[in-house]
């Protein structure tokens, strides 16, 4: 996967309210799912920290674990923010897609490792989204919110019948 031409900053200098909603949705709790790809091609789903720090969306994880060594070789991801408890979702479903670089700066890493107060040595990834997406219940539809650098962002509503999605304009 190419450069996704964007940067966690961009996004949110896009699209402020939806950046701060995902945001708030991230940090409501800290264990997240995150999707790689296994060398084979097929999907391996882990748990994971997501961390807005300095500006950016951060992924780390420990040496050598799978989901890193996923990343390294097809930075490829998508990453759900926890849902909750029960039905309630706490202000929707929101996920993030993109591409995963790898940081190896040793001031960069060494600057995360002393804000957050792990230990060295892990990987460290800055988020390139390529697709951010919120969907929550609204009345009697189904509302989603989508983003992606070099379009306009979509709001489609869905209601409980068969019919297809409407775009708002």
């Amino acid at each position: 996967m190419a450069d996704t031409g964007t940067t966690w900053p961009a996004f949110e200098a896009a699209e402020p309210e939806l950046a701060a909603t995902v945001r708030e949705r991230f940090g409501q709790y800290t264990h997240h799912a995150l999707a790689t790809l296994r060398k084979d091609g097929s999907p391996r789903l882990s748990g994971i920290e997501a961390d807005f720090r300095f500006g950016e969306l951060w992924l780390g994880m420990m040496p050598n674990s799978r989901k890193a060594l996923d990343l390294r070789r097809d930075p490829r991801f998508a990453l759900l923010a926890n849902p909750g408890s029960g039905t309630d979702m706490g202000g929707g479903d929101v996920r993030i897609s993109g591409r995963a670089v790898e940081v190896t700066d040793p001031g960069t890493l060494d600057r995360y490792a002393a804000d957050v107060g792990a230990p060295l040595p892990f990987h460290l990834f800055r988020v390139e989204p390529a697709e951010v997406v919120r969907t929550w219940v609204e009345g009697d539809e189904m509302v989603l919110h989508s983003w992606a650098p070099g379009r306009p962002t979509r709001t489609y509503r869905r209601g409980t019948d068969d019919s297809p999605p409407r775009l708002e304009q």
